[in-house]
């Protein structure tokens, strides 16, 4: 199955639900920065959870997340927008604990349970919107509950998780995001928290072959959910070399030389993807007489 989120209304329009499938985009990630089990788990949950938030959005609007707990995986970093594509970072990949008291990937132990979860909006306007909240528990889902809970005073339920192989790889990952709409009946709520009491974990109904639409029937049960659309998911970075070459132009021609000096080259590497861009010497020095000019 490829990568896809969906999404829709429940009971009527009275919950607005999101699910995606991620297991390719998650595993881009696992391999481009060598994850190792845990940390996998963590970013593949926080990517999910952007990709779905991505999607909460319009036309060229991108959403940044960054959780910064006290757990030896350090500062994540996610960026998503509207089309979804997502790319996402982790301080440190190469970070694993033994199994949890539930036999799970002990997240939480890689997260940290203090800290915060940072989320800035680019809405294409001249501020940008911006919510932090504390992380309550480290296992990521339960954090974006709260976020949108506390900041955005959306009640919400935030499913989240990553299945990793014996090799590293990614097995399984994906997600799902219900939020009530204003006037939700008591009923409705009921049924969601009956619903989610028994649920299994999302990791597992991907694992056994379900869809992002099978997710939230599962969720909500059958014949609740109304799906409005869908879109492609990918794990997609948007440095080039023009990007970089226009940061290292801003950095002054005095401080290109020194470059130029020390090195006779400059070379910039992407956080979120890993990709190298090799700037001669030649090309820098067209630098500084584009600066002089």
């Amino acid at each position: 199955m490829k990568d896809y989120l969906v999404r829709g209304l429940g009971f009527n329009g009275q919950v607005r639900v999101f699910a995606a499938c991620t297991t390719a985009t998650v595993g881009e990630a696992q391999r481009r920065h060598n994850t190792w089990p845990v940390v996998s788990a963590a970013l593949g949950r926080s990517m999910t959870a952007g990709v779905m938030m991505g999607a909460m959005l319009k036309g060229q609007e991108k959403i940044t997340i960054k959780i910064e707990g006290n757990g030896p995986i350090g500062p994540m970093v996610i960026d998503s927008n509207a089309q979804g594509e997502v790319r996402g970072f982790v301080t440190n990949p190469h970070v694993h604990f033994d199994l949890n008291e539930q036999g799970k990937l002990d997240v939480r132990a890689g997260v940290g349970t203090e800290g915060a979860l940072t989320i800035v909006k680019d809405l294409g306007l001249r501020d940008m919107f911006s919510g932090q909240t504390p992380i309550i528990s480290g296992e990521i889902a339960e954090d974006f509950t709260y976020y949108f809970a506390t900041s955005e005073q959306v009640p919400s339920s935030v499913g989240l998780g990553v299945l990793v192989n014996p090799d590293n790889s990614i097995l399984a990952a994906g997600g799902f995001i219900l939020q009530l709409m204003p006037g939700c009946e008591e009923e409705t709520i009921d049924a969601i928290e009956q619903h989610l009491a028994t649920l299994e974990p999302v990791s597992k109904m991907i694992e056994k072959g379900y869809t992002p639409e099978q997710i939230l029937e599962a969720v909500l049960g059958e014949g609740k959910v109304q799906i409005l659309d869908s879109m492609p998911v990918e794990f997609k970075c948007q440095c080039s070399k023009e990007r970089f070459g226009a940061a290292i132009l801003g950095l002054g021609s005095q401080e290109i030389q020194e470059m130029i000096d020390e090195d006779g080259a400059a070379e910039a590497q992407c956080h979120f993807c890993l990709e190298t861009y090799h700037f001669s010497k030649e090309v820098l020095e067209g630098f500084i007489d584009e600066l002089n000019a």
